[in-house]
């Protein structure tokens, strides 16, 4: 954990702190901020991609709308309130994970979300590539190593720099959406696209499921950017600012991503920015869209490398205790961590569409118990009071290892197995359900009232105890 410079932390656009406790009179921000941030993360590509494959693995324009609306409404909750925490706790999101894992304990949701962050930056960095190859005419291969090297030289600046591009983005994305959704109004029949309506269950909670997991990925590092947040800042606030700039965006890329993937039927496989950036123009136009794709990718691929960041310092101070990172330090770990998402990038590019759709759906099997256990601890048991020094000492309150906590997570991953379809395990429920994945939605029910069972009876035990 880095100790901030004598010279004022605000000023600075190269933020000095990483994993260690804000203090109060190093909180900055507006909520402002918090909703532009995470509508520009929202208004992009891979967003417009995902709302696509509702349609292009099998449903209707009009069920499909409907399906991600309501996925999208039910995840920005769980984001949310996930973000909720970051100005009470003034700390990154994975770090309250202690408090149900244990010091050590909480390496093992960490590690896998390492995993999901190099994911998402790896597919979102083949569409920037594909962009800016169309923007300055260079090879894919060399626009995704462009990218890698904006990603790594934002990430390293911070805080307060992502911030700035969120609001940048988002001024940039709500001005080419309102382009693109114009020039479709105009140029297509959308009414004869909406009266094809041959409902499904399993094509519908297939979009539902779509757009709840693209959310839900968020909860592992929304409160990594409100944590600079005064403290006295209300929840409700916080709630409102990131869910409404989460959903809106999110809904808005998706909404486009079906109308695209209707209107282009076969020819959207594999040329996914291209179809995107044709409902526009071409010439200066197309040019200045694929300029928005790359902004927008920037915002959310910054995240995730610097939410990576986060998480290895995370892991190894929970280990290694205190940890002091150094300006080299940091940027090492950052090249690091860009590195192995371009490399995926790089091998994996032609394979896009059809592995990203297994790949967002297979992580809610592992991340919607880690967010029911992290959100009924903090809101239900412990009432949003946590013993911050306590998260870095492996004797303190909070112990090395939470068996309980770990125990539930475990028992909340098995469960779902049963209930998830992917291209290479089908559960034996699946096909009972009419080949239908409800597997998000027993993930977060049943890991979620199970812990708050077993935390309420141990924290009633503690309280007859001491009691006596």
């Amino acid at each position: 954990m880095s100790t901030p410079s004598e010279s004022s932390p605000r000023q600075s656009l190269i933020e000095q702190r990483s994993i260690d406790f804000i203090p109060e009179a190093e909180r900055h921000g507006s909520l402002y901020s918090q909703f532009t941030l995470w509508l520009g993360a929202n208004l992009q590509i891979t967003a417009i991609v995902t709302g696509a494959l509702a349609v292009v693995l099998g449903g209707d324009v009009f069920w499909s709308l409907i399906g991600l609306l309501i996925g999208q409404l039910f995840g920005g909750v769980v984001v949310a309130l996930h973000a909720a925490q970051g100005p009470k706790l003034g700390l990154p999101q994975m770090i309250s994970s202690r408090v149900q894992f244990g010091v050590y304990g909480a390496a093992i949701p960490i590690v896998l979300v390492c995993l999901m962050y190099l994911g998402f930056s790896a597919t979102g960095a083949v569409l920037s590539g594909q962009a800016i190859a169309q923007l300055i005419d260079v090879s894919d291969n060399s626009g995704i190593l462009i990218f890698a090297a904006c990603i790594t030289l934002l990430t390293a600046f911070g805080y307060k720099v992502i911030h700035l591009v969120g609001r940048v983005a988002s001024v940039i994305g709500i001005i080419a959406f309102a382009y693109l959704f114009s020039r479709l109004l105009m140029l297509n029949d959308i009414g004869l696209l909406l009266e094809n309506r041959h409902f499904s269950w399993s094509t519908f909670l297939l979009a539902v499921s779509l757009s709840a997991s693209w959310q839900i990925a968020f909860g592992p590092y929304v409160a990594d950017y409100s944590r600079y947040l005064p403290s006295k800042t209300a929840s409700w606030k916080t709630f409102t600012a990131v869910g409404l700039g989460t959903v809106l965006g999110a809904q808005a890329s998706m909404v486009l991503g079906v109308f695209a993937a209707a209107l282009a039927g076969d020819n959207f496989r594999g040329h996914e920015v291209a179809t995107i950036v044709g409902l526009g123009s071409t010439g200066v136009i197309a040019a200045l869209l694929y300029l928005s794709v790359v902004l927008g990718k920037v915002t959310v691929s910054t995240l995730n490398a610097y939410g990576s960041f986060m998480c290895v310092a995370t892991i190894i101070s929970g280990f290694r205790g205190r940890l002091q990172i150094s300006a080299l330090q940091r940027m090492l770990f950052v090249l690091a961590i860009v590195a192995a998402s371009t490399t995926l990038a790089l091998l994996g590019q032609h394979s896009f569409l059809s592995a990203f759709k297994f790949f967002i759906l297979f992580l809610l099997t592992f991340f919607t118990p880690w967010s029911a256990i992290n959100l009924v601890d903090y809101y239900f048991i412990n009432k949003e009071r946590y013993d911050v020094p306590a998260l870095s000492d492996p004797e303190g309150r909070y112990g090395r290892w939470n068996l309980m906590g770990i125990s539930v997570y475990v028992t909340g991953v098995l469960v779902q197995l049963p209930f998830v379809d992917t291209h290479f395990y089908s559960g034996p429920m699946v096909a009972a359900l009419g080949g239908i994945d409800i597997s998000w939605i027993i993930g977060l029910v049943v890991p979620g009232l199970h812990y708050y069972l077993l935390a309420r009876s141990t924290a009633q035990t503690r309280a007859l105890e001491q009691a006596a």
